[in-house]
């Protein structure tokens, strides 16, 4: 039973340390500091980004007290960085930067929160995490705008490559659509694209609980549930499938 447990777990510690050594270095150091090294340069700076994950996890996870303050931590830290992600599809203008400086704010005004914010709300109280979650997000939001109108945006190239590949659509994209001659394109998904957003949420939440209440012998709900979320990707892509163009 404990070598069940080992096994996921140093699986997972693994798989996070690389993960987290492959951001920093091709996504970070390989693409803004050292672009012309060789790539044993490469591996070695890898292996020392993951010694420093690992310290750095370490010194994380001894202040931590429960699972729940783990998630309490992962959601404020993530929910900066939340809007760049989708705005990205839907603005040409917001750049790597953008993304960059959402995680450091977004890193940085949690911390502050959970520092100085918490500690004015009763112990165990959900207001705590939530207030901290919106002036996250809220603080995130302003400097990555400025950032990214302080910024260059992506080449010309890049834009319209990822365009011609993707498609996005919509008012966002429409300097680089018009410029490749398709026009002022919609969104993909039509006027009710959000719905699909939706949708999306409902499918993984109905899936997820509709397995665990036939696991645990609820038949009759779990396939209620089940064909909730069936619902729900049908009308996903029903509504793609409504809205295909040919590329050019």
């Amino acid at each position: 039973m404990l070598a069940g447990f080992a096994a996921p777990y140093m699986s997972t510690v693994a798989t996070h340390l690389n993960w987290g050594a492959s951001y920093l270095v091709n996504d970070f150091y390989k693409r803004f500091l050292n672009q012309r090294a060789t790539e044993a340069h490469y591996v070695g700076v890898s292996r020392a980004a993951t010694v420093l994950l690992f310290f750095a996890s370490m010194a994380v996870t001894s202040q931590l007290t429960s699972i729940e303050k783990a998630w309490e931590l992962l959601l404020a830290l993530g929910a900066g960085t939340g809007l760049v992600l989708i705005l990205r599809w839907y603005w040409w203008r917001i750049n790597a930067w953008s993304e960059i400086s959402a995680m450091i704010a977004s890193f940085a005004v949690s911390l502050l929160g959970f520092a100085y914010l918490k500690p004015r709300f009763a112990e165990n109280d959900p207001n705590a995490t939530a207030t901290i979650m919106l002036v996250t997000v809220a603080c995130s939001t302003v400097v990555w705008l400025v950032v990214t109108m302080m910024t260059r945006p992506e080449p010309d190239a890049v834009l319209e490559a990822f365009y011609r590949r993707v498609r996005p659509g919509g008012p966002g994209w429409a300097r680089v659509s018009t410029r490749l001659g398709f026009g002022r394109e919609p969104i993909p998904g039509g006027a009710l694209a959000w719905t699909n957003w939706i949708a999306g949420i409902v499918a993984v939440y109905a899936t997820l609980f509709g397995i665990g209440k036939i696991i645990f012998g609820e038949l009759g709900a779990g396939i209620l549930m089940l064909a909730v979320a069936a619902a729900a990707f049908y009308w996903i892509s029903r509504s793609f499938a409504s809205d295909l163009r040919p590329t050019k």
